[in-house]
């Protein structure tokens, strides 16, 4: 087994469950033992930095300088979401190359007791660990349960291949190592050929003619390959193109209904795990129907629970209602309509 340090994000708690849950279940048989880094906090995504730079990659440092103080383990610090990699591989970059920096940075860590010695820890993505290390050989050998006659488009987003400063990736527009993983589960792979397109972040919420624009292309490009379920590796990108998936049918008269599954869902699925297990059946756009197509029987979602006579009935959980859960700017074009 392969010991590493584990920094899960915020969102594996909350809208990337079914990431964490799946990444849960794979571990153990692609030889991976995660430990979590004590005490993390947010990355911050980008709003850290409308702080004040300083701020900013203080916070982000803090989670290097915690992991840096584990003991017994390989200093690579392994993060499932894209924007958390970016966020940990960018400051401990800066760390490495920029003294000055490194200094401003360490007398705010000081404050709390802690400091960061650069070039100490090492960031990478999950998926990268799991292509260069673990390979392929060792993925088709826990295959139990192929995933013949899904198709699927390999996305992984904008974040994971550029900017690459460690050089790990050969192909940084179009990389074919997502494909490769998928074919050795089985899955019949498209040609997907916005896989490092960028879903639009928060896009969605603050312009949304621009931000369901670009995720309409997403959708058109997987619709028009006739694909099952989009797979990806990236909270973000998942929540975007799932959550938001009737927003653009609703504004571009388009009927897309294209399932968004994380990765480690389909690697758990082709090891024979239970898709209930795996996390699979909190998406927004149910799955059931396209893995019914490979035998894989998708739970029924959760029935609310009954309210009392006389109680406030509980709020659904983000996903779950009619209504999107997150606020919007006002839209000139909607107003116009």
């Amino acid at each position: 087994m392969t010991r590493l340090l584990y920094y899960p994000g915020c969102s594996m708690s909350g809208t990337a469950r079914g990431y964490a849950s799946s990444l849960a279940a794979v571990a153990g048989p692609l030889g991976l033992d995660l430990h979590e880094v004590p005490d993390w906090n947010c990355c911050g995504a980008s709003e850290y930095f409308s702080i004040g730079p300083l701020q900013g990659y203080a916070l982000i440092a803090r989670n290097l300088a915690l992991a840096e103080r584990e003991e017994g383990l390989d200093r690579t610090v392994v993060a499932p979401c894209s924007q958390c990699f970016v966020n940990l591989a960018k400051t401990a970059r800066y760390l490495h190359t920029d003294p000055a920096f490194a200094g401003r940075v360490n007398d705010a860590l000081a404050a709390g007791g802690l400091s960061c010695t650069p070039g100490a820890v090492d960031v990478r993505h999950l998926f990268e660990v799991i292509v260069h290390d673990v390979g392929m050989d060792t993925i088709r050998a826990r295959v139990t349960h192929p995933l013949r006659g899904l198709r699927v488009a390999p996305y992984l987003g904008c974040l994971v291949t550029r900017p690459d400063s460690g050089e790990r990736w050969r192909e940084k527009e179009h990389p074919h190592a997502f494909d490769q993983m998928l074919e050795a589960l089985g899955a019949e792979v498209v040609d997907y050929p916005p896989r490092t397109d960028c879903c639009g972040g928060h896009l969605s919420q603050i312009s949304p003619s621009m931000g369901l624009e670009m995720l309409r292309r997403l959708l058109d490009a997987a619709a028009r390959l006739d694909v099952d379920v989009i797979a990806t590796l990236c909270p973000m990108c998942q929540m975007n193109v799932d959550l938001y998936q009737s927003e653009v049918n609703r504004r571009f008269r388009t009927r897309y209904h294209v399932p968004i599954l994380f990765f480690t869902q389909l690697l758990g699925l082709a090891f024979g795990a239970d898709a209930a297990a795996l996390g699979i059946g909190s998406e927004v756009v149910s799955a059931r129907a396209a893995l019914a197509k490979i035998g894989v029987e998708v739970p029924e979602p959760e029935a609310p629970e009954p309210v009392a006579a006389g109680a406030r009935p509980r709020k659904p959980r983000p996903g779950r209602g009619p209504e999107l859960p997150m606020p919007r700017m006002p839209d000139p074009e909607e107003a116009e309509e």
